[in-house]
């Protein structure tokens, strides 16, 4: 069975569904009903706005912005991203810099206005990390303090993002390093686990546009959020799904063995 799930739009799910784009036309929460008998990936004329909606839960080798300009609008309820900073210049860091910096100038380039108004567009609210590089003026935000990075490490201190929706400005406080890094800036999924404790709330869609490492993705599966993401580069995206594979087995095994224990 199809069902319809409303949100400032109604979200369209469809079990079983495979993880290609769908073309649906869909209805606002006004308008939300059950839809029975529909053959997935026809167009459902159920509604007001035609769009792209991709089933929960997709991680997508993709550019994202072959994408978003086609989602409609309000489809996400948090977007939590980590675009480029276009910095290029990545000498610095020492053994980092040696080992990541001509893999990062391929691709650190800064997304354009189009990317931040379709983001504002198709979510409710949106967390920017490095919104310090984009102009993004905020009063709302959050810090994260990488403990064990000293003020002599040619690694900064400190990230940045910029929040959307009121509220306090909040710290936290983690390492940086991780044994199974592959990805230049991976953040730990601890980061991630608090940020969605924090500002999202039970139900919420998740939008990542540049997955990267998943760090993201796997904190939303321990969580129990439905998430979509994307992952342009081809190598990082292959390896940020078997960290995803290897995490979500993890994660099932331990959760077995707990309905087991009780």
């Amino acid at each position: 069975m199809k069902y319809v799930r409303a949100s400032n739009f109604a979200r369209l799910t469809v079990i079983g569904l495979n993880r290609n784009a769908i073309n649906w036309n869909i209805m606002s929460k006004e308008k939300t009903k059950i839809l029975n008998n529909e053959t997935p990936g026809e167009n459902l004329s159920v509604g007001f706005e035609a769009g792209v909606m991709l089933p929960p839960n997709t991680f997508l080798n993709a550019d994202c912005m072959d994408y978003l300009p086609k989602c409609p609008s309000g489809y996400f309820d948090l977007a939590i991203v980590d675009p480029p900073y276009g910095r290029r210049n990545w000498t610095q860091g020492g053994t980092w810099g040696k080992k990541y910096g001509n893999k990062i100038s391929e691709w650190d380039i800064e997304p354009n206005e189009d990317y931040f108004k379709e983001l504002r567009r198709i979510s409710t609210n949106q967390i920017i990390w490095g919104a310090n590089h984009f102009g993004i003026k905020t009063d709302n935000f959050i810090v994260w303090k990488k403990l064990s990075i000293g003020e002599t490490f040619s690694m900064g201190m400190c990230e940045f993002a910029s929040v959307s929706n009121d509220g306090n400005s909040k710290i936290f406080e983690y390492p940086p390093q991780q044994s199974d890094r592959f990805h230049p800036t991976q953040k730990p999924v601890p980061l991630y686990r608090w940020v969605l404790k924090n500002y999202a709330k039970s139900g919420d869609l998740i939008l990542d546009t540049h997955v990267g490492s998943a760090s993201s993705l796997i904190a939303c599966k321990e969580l129990g959020f439905d998430y979509v993401g994307f992952e342009i580069d081809k190598d990082y995206y292959e390896k940020a799904s078997k960290r995803v594979a290897g995490a979500f087995r993890k994660y099932e095994l331990n959760f077995e063995q707990n309905e087991a224990a009780t």
